[in-house]
């Protein structure tokens, strides 16, 4: 039985080859040894470091044939290390000298190592079966020479990791990164539709609730608005505090007047110029029914506003009493006022027919002082009392927005017309009203409303609620119509002292006496009723006053009156 280290060296006669290193797969690399090479130390590739004998055949692994002198080796890194081996490379990438002479019959693989008779290139053979491979080992110390052989050892050296690259790993990679970025894309989009979302219900939320205060405070929801005639909205409009004073525009020029009530409701911060028709009924002083045209002028300003606390239930402060010049001069002193005309209106003092008008019809015309006063006055052939009270409005707004805002600045400006003003108001007192009013002017807080009138001057409860009720805070109660049958007298007998004379005549008789004015003399007195049932009352009428029963007739009234009377040439007030 031929030992397998050395018969492929003894059949083949092929010089002995060392084992050098392994190549990447493992492999064991060889190289052949120079004829005649002194012996010298190579390294173990597996470290355990024994001393081998010189001779390919029949030695003993385990005895101690000599020492050998540990030799110098560079590790690759310039340094020095002592060892009984040479240097070595484990991937077979060089030719090392200095390993220790094996036996040239020595194959540590038990394969034959062929080269060439001319000393070719070595060749690394291959096994010809999977037998385990004896490795020569140094035997260890002497004391230990019955010890069992020691375990291999290996080093990291001698393994090579090789990383296959996969053709598809990068598209793996992105087609991840690309999932991943769309996943958060659409996470992104759902919380920026979310806050979307949230930021519309909230500004929905601020919109609603605005809206609803909007109408809490204008008093226009529905259940809660003045029509609906509740008792809590009664109550809450009637607890609100309210400064009012009444103003008497009086044309000192073409006669008559024009009334409103300035309203400051301090408790909601709005203002209201309230226009008040000269065929509103009130109670006169002795009882009896008259105009508010008809008791301006009779009953002055203290028996005008305690008659109007009576009929529109709310508490009258104080009378201002602006004639028109001073009107004009108030006009002049704010520096002109910018009104929204209706009418084009002719100068008053034009000499000539077909010239200019003073004021022109149109959007935000500029008024002077002169134009102010011949715009509140103007009355159109035709038109009723209604159209001129309000173009006076629109001037008082005028006024108001150009006033100051400042108390003292406001009284300083009523100081300077120079105006006597009624007791019950001090000019300090009217600076400071108007001044705050002038600051809800300017703010757009300060309407014009016109107190609704039926045709016998009496106030309807459905049709006055929004004003008596939210406006003033007050309570409609005009006087009783079955009271007295009331009497409208027109003077036309060119005598102006008849119509006071017809006037004691008929309220000595019971009669309610209202003034239509004078007209045009006429020769014969009529009295007229409308309704049948006032036949008598017009016959009644008519005997009081000393007119013949022939001038009794039916037709068409005023308005606010149950009969009415056009005093002609005829008419002796003695026969009264």
């Amino acid at each position: 039985m031929n030992d397998r280290y050395d018969a492929g060296a003894a059949d083949h006669g092929a010089d002995p080859y060392e084992l050098v290193g392994y190549d990447e797969y493992g492999r064991p690399v060889y190289r052949q040894v120079p004829a005649r090479q002194t012996p010298q130390q190579t390294y173990d590739p597996y470290a355990q470091q024994h001393q081998q004998h010189q001779q390919g055949y029949g030695y003993d692994p385990y005895g101690q044939q000599g020492q050998q002198t540990p030799q110098a080796y560079d590790d690759g890194t310039g340094r020095q290390a002592p060892s009984s081996y040479g240097a070595y490379d484990p991937y077979a990438t060089g030719v090392y000298q200095g390993g220790p002479v094996q036996d040239p019959a020595y194959d540590p693989y038990g394969q034959a190592q062929a080269g060439s008779a001319t000393g070719g290139q070595p060749r690394v053979a291959e096994q010809a079966a999977p037998q385990t491979a004896h490795i020569p080992q140094q035997a260890g110390p002497a004391d230990h020479e019955d010890a069992a052989e020691p375990q291999r050892e290996y080093h990291t050296e001698q393994f090579a990791f090789v990383e296959e690259p996969d053709a598809h790993s990068e598209d793996v990679i992105d087609w991840l990164k690309f999932t991943e970025n769309r996943t958060e894309r659409r996470e992104e989009a759902r919380r920026r539709a979310r806050g979307r979302i949230v930021a519309l219900g909230v500004v929905l939320a601020l919109v609603v609730t605005g809206g609803v205060g909007y109408l809490w405070y204008a008093g226009k929801l529905p259940g809660l608005s003045s029509d609906d005639s509740t008792t809590g909205t009664a109550t809450a409009a009637g607890a609100q505090k309210r400064d009012v004073i009444v103003v008497h525009l009086h044309d000192t020029k073409g006669g008559g007047t024009s009334t409103a009530l300035l309203v400051d409701n301090t408790t909601t911060r709005r203002g209201t110029t309230v226009l008040l028709p000269n065929s509103l009924a009130l109670t006169s002083d002795d009882g009896t029914t008259t105009t508010l045209a008809k008791s301006v002028e009779d009953d002055g300003s203290d028996g005008t506003r305690d008659a109007l606390d009576t009929v529109l239930g709310t508490d009258i402060e104080g009378t201002w009493r602006l004639d028109t010049p001073y009107l004009q001069n108030l006009v002049d002193l704010v520096g002109n006022i910018d009104v929204d005309t209706d009418a084009a209106v002719p100068d008053p003092d034009a000499k000539k027919k077909g010239q200019a008008p003073l004021v022109n019809q149109g959007e935000d015309q500029t008024l002077s002082g002169k134009m102010a006063v011949a715009y509140a006055t103007y009355r159109a052939p035709g038109e009723s009392q209604n159209a001129q009270l309000e173009r006076f409005g629109q001037v008082m707004q005028g006024v108001l927005r150009k006033l100051s805002s400042d108390p003292q600045g406001a009284t300083v400006t009523i100081q300077t017309l120079n105006q006597i003003l009624d007791p019950s108001l001090t000019d300090k007192d009217l600076g400071t009203f108007l001044a705050g009013l002038s600051d809800l002017a300017k703010g757009g807080d300060v309407k014009t409303d016109l107190l609704p009138v039926q045709n016998d001057g009496t106030l309807s409860p459905r049709a006055s609620a929004g004003v008596v009720k939210n406006v003033l805070g007050g309570t409609a109660k005009s006087p009783d119509k079955d009271a007295a049958v009331s009497v409208a007298v027109q003077n036309a007998t060119g005598v102006e002292d008849n119509t006071e004379k017809a006037r004691v005549v008929l309220l000595n008789g019971g009669f309610t006496f209202l003034e239509s004015g004078t007209a045009t003399a006429r020769a014969t007195s009529r009295v007229v009723y409308a309704d049948a049932a006032d036949k008598a009352n017009a016959a009644e009428v008519a005997k009081t006053l000393g007119l013949p029963a022939s001038a009794v007739t039916r037709g068409k009234v005023s308005a606010s009156a149950d009969v009415s009377v056009v005093l002609g040439q005829d008419y002796k007030p003695s026969s009264g």
